[in-house]
């Protein structure tokens, strides 16, 4: 039997549910403009946040310590907007999730390796 006719046989809803894309599928206009509806508020948000991002460096005069942590929020919550929705890791299988926060574990180990030593270099003297 060809893929095709294995493909033809088995219920639309099956595809969607084992993550097999039907090249056939077509979808309905609708949802296409819903989609570019999502993809152009992500980029506004990505373009509000970097303008937000620029203004708390130049037009905020802060302590160095304190602008950097409101730009790694900021920096955190663009990657979550990027590899949430234009790398569809919002609709992935548990897998992904597993490695995304093994990877947020070890960038919290190295962030936390730099501000030990310096705490405990104050620490001794």
């Amino acid at each position: 039997m060809t893929e095709q006719a294995v493909t033809e046989h088995v219920a639309p809803e099956a595809h969607e549910h084992a993550g097999v894309h039907d090249p056939n599928a077509h979808h309905s206009p609708e949802e296409i403009k819903r989609e570019i509806r999502v993809y152009l508020i992500v980029f506004g948000a990505l373009a509000v946040l970097t303008a937000v991002t620029v203004y708390a460096c130049y037009g905020l005069k802060m302590p160095p310590h304190i602008a950097i942590a409101i730009a790694l929020v900021i920096a955190c919550t663009k990657g979550f907007l990027v590899a949430g929705f234009f790398m569809h890791l919002l609709s992935e299988k548990k897998l992904i999730y597993s490695v995304l926060g093994l990877t947020v574990f070890f960038f919290a180990v190295l962030l936390w390796g730099p501000w030990h030593h310096f705490v405990d270099m104050i620490g001794h003297k």
